[in-house]
C-alpha cells in the first residue's frame, strides 16, 4: 500500500512519464514491470499504473544505471520499503501523541501555524528544487548539444586537414613528375649532343687522317723521280 502520496500530488500519464525521464513510452511500461518484479510498489487504478513524481525518479534511475536493469530495481525497491516503513513509524508516533497536545486553543494554533510555515517553507522547498533540476536539465542538454558541435567541429576540421594533405601530396607528385621528366629531357639532349660531338670528332679524324696521306703521297712522288734520275747515271 503507498501511503508516501499526498492529497493533492500531481499524477503523470505514460506519456507524461516518457517525455519527463527521457524514454520511449514503451520504455516506461517495460521499467515499470521490472520494477514490480521486484518488488516495487505503484499506485494503480485497475490494472493501469498511476505514476507520481517518485516514482519518474525509479524509472531515471533504471535509466542511468551501470548495473543490470533488475539489480537496480531490487535496490529501488528496497529503498522505497524502507521510505514507506519510515512514514508508518511516523503515523504511529503522530497517532501516539495526540493525546499530549495542548488544550489552550492559543497554544494550539501557534503549532498550526507552526506547521503551515513549515509546510509553507517545504512547498517552496520543493518548487525551488523542481526549478533548480529544469535548469540542470537544461544545461546538461546544452552541454551535449556544445559537445555535439565541438565533435562535429573536430571531425570536419579534421577531414578538410586531410583533404588539405591529400591535395599537397598531389601537388608535390606532380611538380615531381614534371621535374623528372624535364631531367629526362634535358638528359636526352645531352645524350645527342655527345653523339653529334662523337660524330664530328670522327669526321675531323677521317678528314685529318685522309690529309696527311695525300701529304705523304706528295713527299713520296718526287722522291721516285730522282731516284729515277739518278739511276740513269749509275749505269
Amino acid at each position: 500500500m503507498r501511503n508516501d502520496i499526498q492529497p493533492f500530488e500531481r499524477s503523470f500519464t505514460s506519456k507524461e512519464v516518457a517525455e519527463e525521464a527521457g524514454i520511449a513510452t514503451p520504455t516506461v511500461r517495460k521499467y515499470g514491470q521490472i520494477l514490480e518484479r521486484n518488488g516495487y510498489v505503484f499506485l494503480k487504478e485497475g490494472d493501469r499504473r498511476i505514476f507520481v513524481q517518485s516514482d519518474i525518479e525509479a524509472l531515471i534511475a533504471l535509466r542511468d544505471t551501470d548495473m543490470p536493469l533488475d539489480d537496480t530495481a531490487k535496490v529501488i525497491a528496497y529503498q522505497q520499503k524502507e521510505k514507506l516503513a519510515g512514514l508508518n513509524e511516523t503515523e504511529i508516533a503522530v497517532t501516539n501523541t495526540v493525546d499530549n497536545l495542548p488544550q489552550d486553543p492559543n497554544q494550539l494554533r501557534e503549532i498550526l501555524a507552526y506547521l503551515a510555515n513549515e509546510l509553507a517553507a517545504t512547498r517552496e522547498m520543493n518548487v525551488q528544487l523542481i526549478s533548480d533540476m529544469a535548469d540542470l536539465k537544461t544545461t546538461v542538454s546544452r552541454l551535449k548539444q556544445d559537445h555535439h558541435d565541438l565533435s562535429s567541429n573536430i571531425s570536419n576540421s579534421a577531414q578538410k586537414t586531410q583533404a588539405r594533405i591529400e591535395k599537397l601530396s598531389e601537388q608535390e607528385k606532380i611538380h615531381y613528375e614534371a621535374l623528372l621528366e624535364e631531367e629526362k629531357q634535358k638528359s636526352e639532349y645531352f645524350q645527342k649532343e655527345l653523339q653529334n660531338l662523337r660524330e664530328e670528332m670522327k669526321k675531323e679524324w677521317l678528314s685529318q687522317n685522309d690529309f696527311n696521306k695525300r701529304i705523304e703521297n706528295s713527299i713520296q712522288k718526287p722522291k721516285d723521280k730522282w731516284e729515277k734520275i739518278f739511276s740513269i747515271f749509275r749505269k
